[in-house]
């Protein structure tokens, strides 16, 4: 059998895959099924078309579907966290500092809203059975609660920014149209938090 026809062999109009580089040419499919359809479209059959590859190659990277769900989640988490960091370590006031924590945040969810969804989603599988899942969404609390050095602070700001967040991404609230509405939440999140730190200092 000729050695190119194999499970992970691109069709034709697909790119050459080099050894190694179909894992991430997958990760890098999913990503762009999310951010330019959503995430009712995604699945390994439909990564596999967009790659170009067989139906079967993705399985030999992810078992299930579940488990490209898992990674492109803990992408998001890893991704969020570093957002987060950068904002606490900006020079300014503890006030300052929440409102940074914020709007990193919610610029977050405007430039990500799919895989936000999929992040605080049901679609996640109970996140016991995969600890890297667990330990990167639990890194977002404790980053926020280290940066202002008051876990209890720290938990009131998370809720109080994606609370915020996920009501405009589920359409609770009418911000006009969901783009324009998702570019306001920095914004939303500022005066919010700062809100939110007067009643604290009171």
């Amino acid at each position: 059998m000729d050695e190119h026809n194999t499970s992970e062999t691109p069709n034709p109009r697909g790119r050459a895959y080099h050894h190694g580089d179909l894992r991430n040419a997958l990760l890098e499919t999913a990503r762009k099924i999310l951010e330019e359809e959503s995430l009712a479209n995604l699945s390994l059959r439909a990564v596999a078309r967009k790659a170009g590859v067989s139906h079967a190659a993705p399985y030999r990277h992810f078992p299930n579907h579940e488990a490209l769900l898992v990674e492109l989640a803990t992408e998001g988490f890893v991704e969020l966290r570093e957002d987060i960091k950068a904002a606490a370590n900006a020079p300014g006031a503890e006030s300052d500092r929440i409102a940074k924590i914020g709007a990193a945040y919610m610029r977050f969810v405007a430039r990500r809203p799919e895989v936000a969804s999929l992040m605080f989603g049901p679609q996640l599988p109970n996140r016991d059975a995969f600890p890297p899942l667990g330990e990167a969404a639990d890194a977002i609390g404790k980053e926020i609660g280290d940066a202002l050095h008051d876990p209890t602070l720290g938990l009131a700001v998370w809720a109080s920014v994606h609370g915020l967040a996920m009501l405009i991404l589920r359409n609770v609230i009418d911000l006009g149209q969901r783009k324009s509405g998702l570019d306001v939440l920095p914004s939303r999140a500022e005066i919010i938090l700062r809100s939110l730190y007067a009643t604290k200092r009171d």
